[in-house]
């Protein structure tokens, strides 16, 4: 059985050290890593048996990842603070060890390279990253309940300041290459087929005329810890780690490294066993175990291919029809992971309005991070936008994103499959039709089935993809395929009513406006399901979905649950009153929104019956 870990010494006296043979650390591969690199020691002559070793090269033995961080099994079974502040203990002095070893140790970084995995990275003297989409960087502890605990929380502010770096942790995300290096989270962005020599030749550089000197970060504003605590409050309720990270970077600033980092130990303890910690890598397991999903439940495994069989990349041009939210959305969303779109609409002022939204997006995820510039001007020209349905002839997928109407869908979907390729996927972007119900009328049902996508795009990883009675196994699974592609997580349903998403949302929105109608006003109702968790209560979502759009399938769900959905009236009451929402720039509804702030629309509150006075938030998040 081989190592996870191995080193080598080349004839120039460099070090290499495969530490990322393995996709995370376990016991076994840091016990692996502590012997490669106590080898090292004793090559470099911080130890007996000394051998001419330079410098060393930590690089990883996989194609497509450097380390994915701790292996979350051995994260949920941290039976107490005790041994998880021994485990953070451990990692970080395996860290200090490999920081230890007395030559410039380069990092050299291709493929995700995540929590634990940068936290070696930061113990490195220097850090090269491939310019690969395959490659990014971060530590995203705080969404597991966590904080980096193996010298992450300590060193990252070393390296490039205490704002920039709480910024980042708080953030949760994995950040491409090219951002990382504009963050300072590595030092150097190289092709991919050139880490390695360009790995060696900085260890040689570094080897011969040592490390540069490094700016020490200024120091952040007096109110800046009290600003993020009340932000982190604000935004993730019931979440210690934000507020634990906090205190751990403000507290362990003005120490020395060996307090700072057994400050670190002690904090991550305070809450890696704990109960929301658990929750939430179970959340993320949960996650990544939904986007490993495939076919073999709906199609006989002769009639489905198998998931690694489908294309990597299974189209190349996208038609989507609808200039909306969620068609701009979607073809924004396709520009970013590098399909070429066509977006129509039968109006060209929605389809110039959509490419306003569209760069507007671009922007927020320049904002944010999550692109650079030059590949968000990239995306954008990939973007062409038409009135003619005869321009989609070359698409490889098309995806309808029109009004909730199934005569207009189903007329749009018989018009469209006469003029595509008798190749081309059909999808539509319905978030409650049956699929067999928008395809009649179609030639070629078989590859009409259902992509729902949720707003906004660029943020909701959710798309349910829907399997219709006459969807053929080939078109599901380059569906499926595609939604991967985008980097989705798919769930795959059945054609009925609602799918899943919107069966469990509208009872629930609905279940909400029955409160209303019985007297409890929108404020109480929406602060109980907020202060429960929710990043907003049901009134205000339903803002943002649409009156209209929630009006219309309380209609559905009536329809097709009779006896089981009593449709509630008050979204009928506001379309009478012009009252759509948030959606697409209408600016009132259950709420009003002209000013910075959404307050409470008088309109609405005049429609109100009277009703209890109090109802208390228990009782309101029960009945929901």
């Amino acid at each position: 059985m081989s190592l996870p870990v191995s080193h080598a010494v080349d004839a120039d006296g460099i070090g290499w050290d495969p530490a990322g043979g393995a996709n995370g650390f376990t016991p076994e591969t840091q016990a692996a890593l502590r012997a490669a690199t106590a080898a090292l020691a004793r090559a470099t002559g911080t130890g007996p048996a000394a051998a001419p070793v330079k410098a060393v090269v930590v690089i990883s033995a996989k194609e497509k990842i450097f380390i994915a961080g701790a292996d979350l099994k051995w994260l949920s079974r941290l039976a107490d603070a005790q041994e998880a502040v021994q485990m953070a203990r451990a990692g970080q002095e395996l860290f200090s060890q490999l920081a230890g070893l007395g030559v410039p140790v380069v990092c050299a970084i291709h493929g995700a390279c995540a929590g634990g995995g940068y936290e070696l990275a930061l113990a490195c003297t220097w850090r090269i990253a491939s310019d690969a989409k395959e490659t990014v960087i971060g530590l995203p502890e705080t969404g597991l309940g966590l904080i980096p605990g193996w010298g992450g929380s300590t060193r990252l502010p070393r390296l490039i300041g205490a704002p920039a770096a709480v910024e980042h942790m708080l953030r949760a995300a994995l950040v491409p290459a090219a951002r990382a290096l504009e963050t300072g989270l590595v030092d150097e962005l190289v092709p991919v087929a050139d880490l390695k020599a360009r790995a060696k030749a900085a260890a040689l550089r570094l080897a011969a005329e040592g490390a540069p000197a490094r700016a020490t970060p200024p120091a952040p504003p007096a109110d800046f810890f009290v600003a993020q605590r009340k932000l982190a409050a604000a935004r993730l309720r019931g979440q210690p780690a934000p507020l634990v990270l906090l205190d751990t970077v403000e507290q362990g600033a003005g120490l020395p490294l060996d307090r700072a980092l057994a400050l670190e130990a002690e904090k991550f303890g305070s809450i890696a066993a704990g109960e929301v910690a658990k929750n939430l890598i179970q959340v993320f397991s949960l996650k990544e175990a939904g986007r490993k999903a495939n076919l073999d439940a709906w199609f006989p495994p002769a009639a489905a291919p198998a998931p690694k069989a489908a294309p990597a990349a299974p189209f190349q041009i996208i038609g989507i029809i609808g200039a909306g939210v969620m068609g701009s959305g979607i073809a924004q969303w396709c520009a970013t992971r590098g399909y070429g779109v066509m977006l129509c609409d039968t109006e060209r002022p929605a389809l110039e309005n959509a490419i306003k939204v569209i760069r507007g997006l671009f922007d927020d995820m320049i904002r944010r991070g999550q692109t650079t510039h030059p590949a968000a001007h990239k995306a954008m020209g990939s973007i062409g936008v038409t009135t003619n349905l005869d321009d989609f002839d070359g698409c490889d997928m098309v995806i309808e994103a029109i009004v909730e109407n199934v005569a207009a869908k189903q007329k749009l979907f018989a018009e469209l499959s006469k003029i595509v390729q008798s190749d081309c996927v059909l999808a539509s972007n319905t978030s409650a039709l049956p699929i067999e119900e928008l395809s009649a009328g179609a030639a070629g049902p078989e590859r009409i089935l259902g992509l729902h996508f949720f707003n906004p795009v660029s943020r909701m990883s959710l798309v349910e993809l829907i399997v219709g009675r006459h969807t053929a196994a080939p078109a599901a699974a380059a569906g499926l395929a595609f939604a991967k592609v985008l980097g989705k997580s798919p769930v795959i349903c059945r054609s009925s009513p609602g799918f899943l998403v919107t069966r469990v949302l509208f009872f629930y929105l609905n279940e909400a406006c029955r409160l209303w109608e019985e007297g409890v006003p929108t404020p109480v109702i929406d602060a109980a399901l907020h202060e429960w968790g929710w990043p907003m209560g049901p009134m205000r979502l339903i803002d943002e979905v649409g009156v209209d759009v929630t009006d219309f399938i309380f209609g559905e769900m009536e329809h097709y649950f009779p006896g089981r959905f009593q449709r509630t009236t008050i979204c009928a009451r506001l379309l009478a009153a012009g009252l759509k929402g948030r959606k697409n720039g209408a600016s009132s509804g259950f709420y009003t929104y002209e000013s910075r702030k959404e307050l409470l629309n008088p309109a609405v509150a005049a429609l109100a019956a009277p009703g209890p006075a109090t109802m208390k938030a228990e009782a309101i998040v029960d009945r929901l």
